[in-house]
């Protein structure tokens, strides 16, 4: 194994590579100087030396290296690669800026949670207003709390009130309940298709429950096999479900 060499250098003895792919935006680099002020260059530049070129190349960390210049910073620590080859630079530099796990959605949430509220998250984390929705909501949706608030009967009205204006009705509440063993699995699944598909402007139950109607499309579409069902099995549970509405 290559052996690396850690050392704290000038930032002008630092260049940028000329294939790095990975772009950000000015709000981003807003939320890595702020990271920078908040907990400082942990996470070394990594570089390599070009023969007869004097200084370091960046492999990963170029935009860090920058909003350190911008704060000031008249050094960063450095990981020193030596004399690579370009192309395992290149490799290296694609490796720095990828990511090959992905996060538990519900552990995620207890995280952040106990690090700040929402606009302190936004200020220093890679992450908008939708993206943290997305991820808080996976830790509140109990799919067995739900309670049904609508009723298929209308409330009479008495003599002396006046008729309220109707309002149409897009969602309605159901209840349910799932395995343990499933719970978090469903409810990150429902979180991660909020996030992917922008259900994000609603409540968090409506969200939810857009998210999960997108899951089941599909079925819903009644599609062509021996599971589908049918427009008569569906009224007739529909019936079933309205003259007893006790029972659902």
């Amino acid at each position: 194994m290559r052996k690396i060499e850690y050392l704290n250098v000038a930032v002008t003895e630092l260049r940028k590579n000329p294939w790095n792919t990975n772009k950000v935006s000015p709000e981003n680099e807003l939320k890595i100087r702020e990271s920078l002020n908040r907990n400082g260059m942990f996470k070394p530049i990594v570089v390599r030396e070009v023969e007869g070129v004097p200084g370091f190349e960046i492999l990963g960390g170029e935009h860090r290296w920058e909003q350190a210049i911008e704060l000031g910073e008249s050094e960063v620590p450095v990981a020193n690669l030596g004399v690579i080859s370009e192309k395992q630079a290149k490799e290296i530099g694609l490796i720095d800026n990828a990511r090959y796990g992905s996060d538990d959605t519900l552990g995620l949430a207890d995280l952040l949670k106990e690090i700040g509220d929402v606009p302190e998250l936004q200020s220093f984390l890679p992450y908008g207003q939708a993206d943290i929705d997305a991820i808080f909501n996976a830790s509140v949706i109990a799919l067995d709390d739900l309670e049904i608030d609508e009723s298929f009967e209308k409330a009479p009205e008495t003599e002396d009130e006046a008729p309220l204006p109707k309002v149409a009705k897009t969602h309605a509440q159901m209840r349910f309940k799932v395995p343990i063993a499933d719970a978090e699995r469903i409810t990150a699944l429902i979180a991660k298709t909020q996030k992917d598909h922008g259900y994000t402007t609603e409540d968090e139950l409506t969200n939810a429950g857009d998210a999960l109607v997108h899951l089941l499309g599909d079925h819903l579409r009644r599609p062509a096999g021996t599971l589908a069902y049918n427009d008569d099995e569906i009224e007739a549970t529909l019936d079933a479900a309205l003259a007893n509405p006790d029972d659902v």
